[in-house]
């Protein structure tokens, strides 16, 4: 079995932001390889809780690996937090969540998943292998304007529309069933190559992104675990391209204007009279060099931290 090295991303500052209270109960809502989960259970006493989540069953099979009373795992999305924690029987009385999102590395450098444009593998690009269907399969029906949307949108790839033309071009003669094929198309239809980076790097996140309904999961659980949290209860995100952070922000503006976000501004009300459920606790926090050299694929990380008020 080939084991994949895992560097849990701004851990320190994820156990920092946490505030950790030894008897409170957790939740990691990606467990990923449980980096940020050992760390977290390292500051629980033996009343402390931590519960977890991650809809790849490969991560739910390493987080059975921990035997201890204090851990629960789910097979499940963060879209179903509050789902788990009626069933854990503590919704409402959360010390703090923890999503960390997008790919794992654990994802990207098992070539069988189809995540790295940069490893011979089949298409697939599920997080949960155990529903729907792999990319390729999609990438034989999908038309070339569909393409281009979801290239557009979820990768802010400028050339979306020359990508999707020479998608649909090459599946007339051969279907795309690797991530290598699919890579080199892509590479073959950007007229423009950055150094350092791939070409196929924002059509990959794109489809990515499309073939596991991130942002539409991300815009469903922010408000979700405002109810799953206590009062003084915090939610940490870490995100790792703008389309993420994007949404995050939004959200805390839209629930720090009390719910209503512009519409209230013209409304001549006090503080204590709007419905204001949560601050912010700290700026957003970024790795620093040093995290940055030993784990580049840390880089574009951005943490922000809110705290539930009300």
């Amino acid at each position: 079995m080939t084991v994949y090295k895992h560097q849990p991303v701004l851990l320190s500052e994820v156990i920092q932001g946490l505030n950790i209270n030894p008897n409170g109960i957790y939740v990691d809502a990606t467990f990923g390889r449980g980096g940020h989960s050992v760390a977290i259970l390292e500051k629980l006493s033996k009343k402390g809780k931590l519960i977890a989540l991650d809809k790849d069953y490969t991560a739910v099979k390493e987080a059975k690996k921990i035997k201890d009373k204090r851990f629960s795992i789910h097979h499940a999305s963060f879209t179903h937090i509050k789902e788990i924690t009626d069933i854990e029987n503590c919704t409402g009385k959360v010390d703090g969540i923890l999503m960390d999102l997008g790919v794992s590395s654990p994802q990207l450098d098992d070539a069988s998943r189809g995540f790295s444009f940069r490893k011979e593998g089949p298409l697939d690009m599920r997080m949960d292998t155990t529903k729907g269907k792999p990319l390729w399969e999609y990438l034989e029906k999908m038309t070339e304007k569909k393409l281009e949307e979801i290239i557009k949108s979820y990768g802010e790839e400028k050339f979306a529309k020359r990508i999707a033309k020479a998608i649909v071009f090459s599946r007339k003669n051969e279907t795309i069933k690797t991530t290598t094929q699919l890579a080199n198309i892509i590479a073959s239809a950007h007229p423009s190559w950055k150094k350092d980076k791939h070409p196929a790097t924002q059509t990959f996140q794109a489809l990515r992104i499309f073939m596991n309904d991130e942002l539409s999961d991300i815009h469903q659980t922010l408000p979700v675990c405002l109810d799953v949290l206590r009062v003084g209860g915090r939610l940490l995100v870490i995100s790792f391209h703008s389309l993420e952070d994007r949404i995050m922000k939004k959200f805390i503006q839209h629930e720090i204007q009390g719910g209503g976000g512009k519409n209230l501004r013209k409304i001549p009300l006090r503080q204590n009279e709007l419905s204001v459920k949560l601050r912010c606790a700290g700026r957003a926090i970024r790795p620093s060099t040093h995290e940055i050299t030993y784990n580049p694929r840390s880089k574009s990380a951005v943490l922000r931290i809110v705290e539930k008020i009300k």
